[in-house]
């Protein structure tokens, strides 16, 4: 019982509730989606997204916390800096971030897409799937059947 806070998602035995608990505030996922442009610096993240200080602050700390972003040390003249590189942990957050801008494209972007992400390779466009692990078919929610797992016994 009782109402569940933004804080309790993290106990919550799912895999998509988790996730949100450290993901899921407005400006996080705007943190990433700057890492994989190659945005690094703490005043470069400030400059591009013009949020406080403090703010960018905590939730760099919280994804370097869980893993996401890491901390490197660079010399900035006589001074000791960091910057923020994506770990492997970070850098499976790709599809995540392509899937949000595949809906944000077709619901959220009314003269057509304001970036377009392509495959430098053949000039394609990244896009998401979700599939079959088995036979590799397409699916959609119509089509997959949520079943408990050892996660939920454990639970």
């Amino acid at each position: 019982g009782g109402v569940m806070r933004f804080e309790d998602l993290a106990e919550q035995p799912c895999s998509i509730s988790r996730p949100l608990s450290v993901l899921g505030d407005r400006w996080t996922f705007v943190i990433v989606k700057q890492a994989f442009a190659g945005v690094r610096r703490f005043e470069d993240l400030q400059a591009s997204l013009g949020i406080s200080r403090g703010r960018l602050a905590d939730r760099l700390d919280r994804l370097v916390a869980h893993d996401i972003l890491r901390r490197e040390p660079y010399r900035d003249g006589g001074r000791i800096r960091h910057e923020y590189r994506l770990t492997g942990k970070g850098l499976d957050l790709y599809p995540v971030l392509i899937a949000i801008r595949d809906w944000g494209d077709r619901y959220m972007a009314p003269d057509g897409p304001p970036v377009r992400y392509r495959h430098a390779g053949c000039k394609g466009e990244a896009r998401a799937h979700v599939a079959c692990d088995v036979c590799g078919e397409e699916l959609t929610a119509r089509d997959v059947a949520p079943e408990a797992g050892p996660g939920a016994v454990a639970a």
